[in-house]
């Protein structure tokens, strides 16, 4: 038997012990430890198997996270709630549990899975996701020129988002790793579908997988969201797009559809009179800002351009600074809107 086998199934055999450790939020049901997350937030997405056989089905020490479909034995929950990058750490912090001074801990609430790629499941797994503030997923948007995303309300952090490998992905790619969540919402406020990013450890790129980005649930007419709807607003494909442009125009309300399909179908909000939308110079990015500007003559709303200097405006801002995007940024505004905004 491994090493790794081997302290697997004795942490299994004191299961309860290491989710009182772990996940003291937590709490006891029937043959279940109920907790929010690996984290050990508060809630009752994930449930730890306490009692059971050393392996097989039912066995003890297994879990599953209910909202993001990440499961495992002990040893992952242990890498995942400590935040390990290595095997090497994960045992050597198994080890060091087990020396400490044990407790036999004795029995059923198991919450149904919400069905694959719903807004419930959605719903489930923004709850589950932490505030992004001093987290990995702020850092990563930091090494991007985006700052000030803490009082953003749908941007949170999980730091154990379970991951469907792509088939081009490597047969060593994790089931589950640190992402960036944002929600999706409809005009009422209701979250329809979550956007996920995959983060390497570092906090300074995105997860070295094939597939990075993925979003889940009923996105079409909805975006994730920045400040409250009004007479003028901004509307991009991508959440760093956008937000870069929010770096220039903080007070300005902003919807990132996620892609140019999307973003042709967004629903317009009712106080809503002059659309800028940031244009991708791809097929799919024309096509998109055609549809929308007949859709927003048809509805009697002003549709205006706004045009990056290179790929897009988070490489502009990452290159020349909120203060230079802002300047280029002025004279595709109207008057009223640059003395309002900028």
């Amino acid at each position: 038997m491994s090493a790794a086998s081997d302290l697997s199934r004795r942490l299994a055999r004191n299961a309860e012990a290491v989710c009182r450790h772990y996940l003291p939020a937590g709490r006891r049901e029937g043959r279940y430890w109920i907790v929010g997350d690996a984290l050990g937030s508060a809630g009752r997405s994930l449930y730890v198997r306490l009692k059971g056989p050393d392996h097989g089905r039912g066995a003890a020490g297994k879990w599953t996270d209910a909202a993001t479909g990440g499961h495992g034995d002990l040893l992952d929950l242990l890498a995942l709630n400590c935040g390990h990058c290595r095997l090497a750490d994960t045992l050597d912090e198994a080890q060091r549990f087990l020396a400490l001074p044990g407790s036999e801990v004795p029995e059923m609430i198991d919450d149904a899975p919400a069905p694959v790629g719903s807004p419930h499941a959605a719903r489930r797994l923004f709850a589950a996701s932490r505030p992004i503030g001093a987290t990995l997923a702020e850092r990563y948007l930091f090494s991007r020129g985006i700052t000030g995303v803490r009082t953003e309300r749908w941007l949170r952090f999980h730091a154990a988002c379970w991951y469907r490998p792509d088939r081009d992905d490597v047969a060593s790619t994790p089931a589950a790793m640190p992402a960036l969540i944002a929600a999706v919402t409809d005009l009422d406020g209701a979250i329809m579908g979550v956007h996920r990013t995959w983060l390497d450890c570092s906090g300074c790129g995105k997860a070295p997988v094939a597939v990075p980005r993925r979003a889940m649930g009923k996105l079409l007419g909805h975006g994730v969201r920045f400040g409250a709807a009004g007479p003028v607003m901004v509307a991009g494909e991508g959440i760093e797009t956008v937000l870069s442009l929010r770096m220039a125009m903080p007070r300005l309300p902003m919807i990132a559809a996620l892609s140019a399909a999307h973003l042709a179908a967004i629903r317009f909000p009712p106080p809503l009179r002059r659309l800028y939308v940031a244009r991708e110079e791809d097929g799919a990015g024309r096509a998109a800002f055609g549809t929308l500007v007949t859709r927003a003559t048809a509805a009697g709303i002003e549709l205006l351009p706004l045009e990056s200097v290179l790929d897009d405006f988070n490489a502009d801002l990452c290159a020349s600074g909120t203060g230079k995007l802002a300047e280029r940024l002025r004279p595709q505004l109207r008057t009223e809107d640059y003395a309002a905004f900028l």
